[in-house]
């Protein structure tokens, strides 16, 4: 398989026929063979005998119906997980993101990224509610993971399969798909699409999301930088604070022992001794992240590394006392 579409959805049973249709026209334009996956979150209208009937004229339709509703990323993940092509693309199933993007977004991985996303330069969608605090957002989210996009809340994208299937993702963390991405590796570049306005079904998203993504964002941001290393994030905060507590309580005891200063008065006394308490709780802290940190790679034989490719090696070798094999199974790109 060449192309693995993934399109999930939720109650968009009016968009599903002339999406399929804008589908069809433009992947067998590329040649190759795909397929396309929809999965349906727990939808109540008759998306799914939709898409059934239209399997007629598209075979290369496939569908994947939750129990119930489990969120976007949940979707996400299950299309990602069923896809067998070489390259997978990502869109929304609204028909705002335009399939004819796709084939421009599969030539681009091709000169040798690992994942192009999606900008929707004129975004059909009204400015207050949607457009500026997606433009905010976006800042943000560039400036905190270190990964500048235009625009990560794009479904729109386009990524290998090895890539793919090392994304992991979980709650809402499918707009954060990139940043999570860049932790191993990869090659990502954007490239404008053409974005429509609804003219059908009902939008999934409001204001409120925008209290999810900014606590998304920290999540993020902690697994990116310290999930291998929790007691940097724990331990500096609490090295200041136990230093500072420590410094006030080494000034009160030569205060008291050489000057007489009485001490059974002075509220910088229990200050001090929360700071060092509290400084020391967060140095406990990362000790406990650090042993479940090497629970969770030990236990699940979780890779530390990935390998984008190899040259002149094959699996009589090894590399140290690792077996090719098992770097494969673990963590190769």
């Amino acid at each position: 398989m060449d192309v693995s579409v993934v399109i999930p959805f939720l109650n968009e049973s009016p968009n599903l026929q002339p999406l399929c249709e804008e589908l069809k026209s433009n992947l067998d334009t590329m040649d190759r063979s795909y397929e396309v996956l929809f999965v349906d979150d727990g939808s109540i209208d008759d998306g799914v005998a939709i898409l059934e009937s239209f399997r007629d004229s598209m075979p290369q339709i496939k569908v994947i119906s939750f129990r119930r509703n489990f969120g976007q990323t949940a979707a996400m993940v299950a299309g990602l997980d069923f896809a067998t092509g070489d390259i997978v693309v990502t869109l929304d199933a609204d028909r705002q993101n335009d399939p004819a993007d796709i084939p421009a977004m599969v030539a681009k991985i091709e000169e040798g990224y690992d994942m192009v996303c999606g900008w929707r330069f004129d975004r059909k969608d009204t400015f207050l509610s949607r457009r500026l605090p997606s433009i905010l957002a976006n800042r943000l989210i560039s400036r905190i993971t270190d990964v500048s996009l235009h625009d990560y809340g794009c479904t729109l994208k386009a990524m290998r399969k090895d890539l793919a299937k090392q994304v992991t993702l979980y709650g809402e963390m499918h707009r954060f798909i990139p940043a999570v991405a860049s932790g191993v590796g990869a090659r990502i570049t954007e490239i404008k699409v053409n974005h429509r306005a609804r003219t059908a079904g009902e939008s999934k998203y409001g204001i409120s999301r925008t209290f999810r993504v900014l606590l998304d964002l920290i999540t993020v941001k902690f697994l990116l930088r310290f999930h291998s290393r929790p007691l940097h994030f724990f331990g500096m905060p609490g090295i200041v604070l136990g230093g500072v507590g420590g410094g006030l309580l080494a000034y009160l005891t030569i205060a008291r022992l050489f000057f007489g200063m009485p001490l059974s008065d002075r509220p910088l006394l229990i200050f001090a001794f929360i700071l060092l308490v509290i400084g020391l709780q967060f140095i406990l802290f990362g000790l406990i992240g650090e042993m479940q940190t090497r629970i969770y790679y030990e236990s699940q034989n979780k890779p530390i590394y990935y390998v984008r490719h190899t040259v002149g090696l094959d699996e009589d070798q090894q590399d140290g006392t690792t077996r090719l094999s098992d770097i494969k199974k673990s963590g190769i790109g």
